[in-house]
């Protein structure tokens, strides 16, 4: 099986292809704004140096969130339109998900910085979730994860590790700002049909606010 995986979803765009669960090629530029003009130029060149055309895929990889408003509605557009071209499926995959990927086979919480006093949380034990993606403010968050630990090895990841570590002052913390476009790639691979077409997930409303009349 012959995949490209696309993220968009947090500061960085960053694009995999990968031949049964082995990847092939792989970048990843980091950036708060302009996924857009860099994210089709970047899966070109990624998929030259993979030496695969575009006609080869038999899927596409995408991360649905949460993240960036504008930054995964940018990766979804790109995905489903390729997918939609050539008639692929388009499998989503959860950045909290993708974080925790390769971060160890214990306790693994990975988190992303929500701004206002929040984080976006889920938590793994030997890759298995212990909870769905939620929205949570960082000191609910932090008595999440001491609810949900009970003893043993513990690795917080991502943007918003950090913010968390003095829930678990023994954690190891690896502040990794996106997740890896090859462990994105390997949920795609791993995952199995039927798929759903992917929808943003949000878990909260927009920044923005229309103005008062």
């Amino acid at each position: 099986m012959i995949g490209l995986a696309v993220d968009t979803c947090l500061d960085a765009c960053s694009v995999a292809v990968w031949v049964d669960e082995q990847v092939l090629a792989q970048h990843s530029e980091p950036m708060r704004r302009g996924h857009q003009e860099r994210l089709a130029g970047m899966a070109q060149e990624t998929m030259a140096e993979a030496a695969t055309a575009f006609s080869a895929l038999d899927r596409i990889g995408v991360t649905r969130g949460p993240g960036s408003f504008t930054g995964l509605r940018v990766g979804l557009a790109f995905a489903k339109g390729l997918g939609v071209a050539l008639d692929r499926p388009v499998v989503g995959v959860g950045v909290l998900e993708a974080l925790a990927e390769g971060a160890g086979d214990g306790f693994v919480a990975a988190a992303i910085d929500a701004r206002r006093g929040q984080v976006y949380l889920q938590v793994f034990d030997g890759g298995r979730p212990l909870m769905a993606p939620d929205v949570l403010a960082v000191e609910a968050a932090a008595a999440r994860l001491v609810e949900l630990w009970i003893g043993g090895p513990a690795t917080l990841v991502g943007p918003g590790a950090a913010l968390l570590a003095s829930a678990l002052p023994r954690a190891r913390l690896i502040e990794r700002a996106a997740p890896d476009p090859g462990a994105i790639a390997l949920l795609a691979a791993r995952a199995r049909p039927p798929f759903a077409p992917p929808h943003p997930l949000y878990l909260r409303g927009p920044d923005a606010r229309l103005a008062e009349p």
